[in-house]
């Protein structure tokens, strides 16, 4: 491949790449609503598996891997420092080969804590969109990932 043809090729996916484009609004969102619930103490990917956790008591780890749509060893990594710090606990599930994780006490008093820096975040990101593109928005997301479970 010649040098202009991969800078074309290289500008196309800067431009359409649509991965690109999630992987960009996914960090800097990410980065928003992590500033915002900085004060509680734990990250937006904490969060996320902490209310997962909140609405199904005492999960098996491929179930809430498939909530989260994460791979396992992503959310090894990241229920391992919830773990550490007590904010989720580890169960036999009654397979004793598969675990399974509740919420503690403590990861709930931090989901409360950090409720109102999410609300925060919410509300900016709800400012920055009008209602019908939220909407379209939380459509096409759950379309996205809808067309990659095919796979």
């Amino acid at each position: 491949m010649s040098t202009q043809s991969l800078e074309r090729a290289a500008r196309e996916v800067r431009e359409q790449c649509l991965a690109t484009k999630l992987r960009q609004a996914a960090r800097a969102v990410s980065a928003h609503y992590d500033a915002q619930m900085a004060s509680a103490g734990i990250r937006g990917t904490q969060f996320s598996v902490l209310i997962a956790l909140a609405q199904a008591p005492l999960i098996p780890m491929s179930k809430l891997a498939e909530v989260l749509v994460m791979d396992r060893t992503t959310l090894t990594r990241n229920l391992s420092p919830l773990l550490r710090d007590g904010l989720v606990e580890a169960h036999e599930a009654q397979d004793r080969r598969v675990r399974a994780y509740a919420l503690t006490a403590r990861g709930r008093q931090s989901v409360e804590r950090a409720l109102p820096g999410w609300r925060s975040a919410q509300a900016d990101l709800q400012k920055a969109l009008s209602a019908s593109e939220r909407e379209q928005l939380t459509r096409i997301l759950n379309k996205a990932v809808e067309a990659t479970r095919s796979d």
